[in-house]
């Protein structure tokens, strides 16, 4: 009976023993479990931290003004030559500027002729406000002189004329159109002389 008892005594204990053992191990598992967790959350974070910083580094390149011209965004560009258009060509620098890049010619120059063509440095010439003709291009429809339906179309049409018919056939500077574009010789000095009181301004 003795016998029996030690041995129900030592299966307790052993019971006891795998218990403990079982209890132990669960809680290992759980901590391996919740660490296993821990560092894929971790992971995570840090991917979704480096695709948040990349996506913002990419925005942020996205976002940044374009430099279009001399140093300068299509906004900065046209607010330089703002300031040396008066009268009816007031607040038409960021159309010259926008399609004298799409042209390929330079702004600078072009706003140098067309004040020089018109006068819009001051007071802009009949011509420009009757005709919207602002490079004293020629044609019909104002005596010997083009006339446009406005004042923009007037400006790309100035433009225009600039690059087709000196710009492609590599007359570029004043001193080059200068011949081709007025009689007087002294033309391609007043226009160089606008371009330094527009980079001046």
């Amino acid at each position: 009976m003795k016998r029996k008892r030690n041995i129900c005594l030592c299966s307790l204990a052993l019971l006891d023993i795998i218990v403990i053992i079982l209890v132990v191990v669960v809680k290992n598992t759980t901590v391996i479990v919740e660490t296993k967790r821990s560092n894929v959350s971790a992971a995570n974070i840090l991917v979704n931290g480096t695709e948040s910083l990349d996506n913002y580094k990419n925005q942020e390149i996205i976002n940044q003004p374009k430099i279009v011209y001399d140093n300068m965004t299509l906004e900065q560009l046209s607010q330089k030559l703002d300031k040396s258009l008066k009268s009816t060509m007031s607040g038409k620098g960021s159309l010259i500027a926008s399609y004298a890049i799409e042209k390929g010619v330079d702004p600078y120059m072009a706003t140098a002729i067309i004040l020089l063509e018109t006068g819009c440095n001051h007071s802009c010439s009949k011509l420009v406000m009757t005709c919207n003709n602002v490079g004293g291009q020629k044609g019909s429809g104002c005596g010997a002189y083009r006339s446009f339906p406005t004042l923009d179309d007037g400006i790309r049409g100035f433009i225009d004329n600039l690059y087709n018919n000196y710009i492609v056939q590599g007359l570029t500077t004043p001193e080059t159109i200068g011949p081709k574009y007025a009689a007087s010789g002294m033309w391609s000095t007043k226009v160089n002389n606008y371009i330094n009181l527009i980079k001046a301004n």
